[in-house]
């Protein structure tokens, strides 16, 4: 067995640990249950996200504020949730490779790209253990560049996808009662929402990152341009900590592998390019370097870092997540307060 498949092998083992067994067909209660959540779901969703140009810039920043707060989407994310597209309809979760996000990057990021209008059906897969939800959709696909969370055009096949995706698929735990896994799919038996025009697939330089010509960091939402409020005094912070990071990521080898083009192969694929996907890992990224984890070597055998470069990482790690706790904890005062107002508000008329 070469070293490639050792690797991905290893990535297999541990995926199988992630996605519940098949069981036996669930109780009425359970259906009972699935579909309500579907049914939260799907109301939120079209709420939030309902049917516009495919161009839309408002009705893609309310979308994302919609749902990156308190919403009864993200309430239904398990902590740690696997999405990617659904290349193949007969391949199993397991057998698909899949990236994990921490609920605000997928409700920050990825599902706002998609509109909704509330159509939905639920099925059980006795196979996956898990309720499938599968929702009707249309992709945004004239967004500016910075809009997406990295350059999908980075492959082709990927952005063709994107664009002809159909539908959202949600896959529920009903032991649980979360989502554990969403895909976005062309394989639903309805056209998309909206009829658009395939945008060409733009030139791919090799960047995840980049800076426009007015000097801006882009993608503009991995800087958590939309979510955070403005006037969010940990904003220079959360940039100047997550470039330092950055450079112990290269130090550690953690940018070979944990980027879009996922060179490793791996089932489960973690992100750390952008700030706002560091965000979203920098707890679980501490925890794997602290135990020694990560790097993996070519056989997909962990290979500890030095002891410099592994305290430097820890000791950058800690100060990004640190000032993440602080901005969110910021952004949640100033939500309670905007909502204490509201209420206030309202009880003086």
């Amino acid at each position: 067995m070469n070293t490639r498949a050792i690797a991905a092998a290893a990535a297999a083992a541990w995926a199988l640990s992630f996605l519940p067994a098949a069981s036996a067909a669930p109780d009425t209660s359970t259906w009972t249950a699935a579909r309500a959540a579907a049914a939260d779901l799907a109301a939120e969703l079209s709420q939030a996200c309902p049917v516009a140009s495919t161009g839309d810039q408002a009705a893609f920043d309310a979308c994302r504020q919609g749902l990156f707060g308190d919403s009864a989407v993200r309430r239904q994310l398990a902590s740690v949730v696997l999405w990617g597209r659904q290349r193949d309809a007969s391949l199993s979760l397991k057998e698909t490779s899949l990236t994990q996000f921490a609920p605000d990057v997928l409700t920050g990021m990825y599902l706002p790209l998609f509109m909704f209008n509330g159509e939905h059906t639920v099925d059980y897969v006795e196979r996956e253990g898990l309720f499938q939800i599968r929702l009707r959709v249309a992709f945004r696909n004239r967004l500016q560049p910075g809009q997406f969370p990295y350059p999908f055009w980075h492959e082709a096949e990927k952005w063709a996808m994107y664009q002809g995706a159909n539908e959202v698929l949600f896959w529920w735990d009903g032991g649980k009662r979360q989502v554990k896994a969403a895909q976005f799919t062309v394989f639903g038996k309805q056209a998309p929402l909206v009829a658009a025009q395939p945008v060409p697939a733009p030139r791919f330089d090799g960047q995840w990152m980049w800076t426009d010509d007015r000097g801006r960091t882009q993608p503009k939402v991995t800087v958590f341009d939309g979510l955070f409020r403005a006037d969010n005094p940990y904003l220079n912070q959360l940039d100047a900590s997550y470039k330092t990071l950055a450079l112990r990521l290269r130090e550690g080898q953690c940018s070979e592998c944990h980027v879009p083009n996922n060179p490793d192969k791996s089932k489960r694929l973690v992100l750390l390019q952008t700030p706002a996907h560091a965000a979203g890992e920098i707890q679980r990224l501490l925890r794997a370097v602290r135990d020694d984890r990560m790097p993996r070597d070519q056989a997909g055998v962990e290979a500890p870092l030095d002891k410099h470069t592994k305290e430097a990482l820890l000791q950058d790690g800690e100060a990004f997540a640190k000032v993440v706790e602080a901005a969110k904890r910021w952004e949640a005062t100033q939500a309670r307060t905007r909502m204490a107002s509201q209420v206030s508000g309202t009880g003086g008329q």
